[in-house]
């Protein structure tokens, strides 16, 4: 069975940094995308970055660009998202989840991934 379990948020104040990681078992193949979502208080969830585990091609949103950075270890099977110059609009319940790759490489379009983790709730003080 496919698991996902994310870890790693916490409290930080603004312009600090924070790791995130995603341990994943239960795969048939490396073939597939993994992407980190996050959901602020009263808002819609939201792709953050995503990363085919096979290749590494990475597709990050607007938002982050430039400040996290999405990877993976294959030999741990560990999707990490360092998070860096934080602010308080990150401040989010972060989830990692998993799908089929994209056609044309990884997205973050959240409906088409099938296995989601337990969140990890991020908090940025000004």
């Amino acid at each position: 069975d496919v698991q996902l379990q994310a870890s790693g948020g916490g409290l930080v104040q603004a312009g600090g940094s924070l790791r995130l990681s995603c341990a994943a078992s239960g795969f048939t193949s490396d073939n597939y995308d993994i992407g980190w979502f996050r959901q602020a208080p009263g808002k819609e969830r939201k792709g953050v970055s995503c990363i085919n585990f096979n290749d590494g091609n990475k597709y990050d949103d607007a938002s982050v660009k430039g400040r996290f950075a999405i990877s993976r270890d294959k030999v741990k099977n560990i999707v990490y998202l360092q998070m860096n110059s934080l602010k308080p609009e990150d401040t989010a319940v972060y989830y990692c989840a998993a799908g089929p790759p994209g056609t044309w490489g990884p997205h973050c379009y959240g409906p088409a991934y099938k296995y989601w983790g337990k969140g990890t709730l991020v908090t940025v003080s000004s």
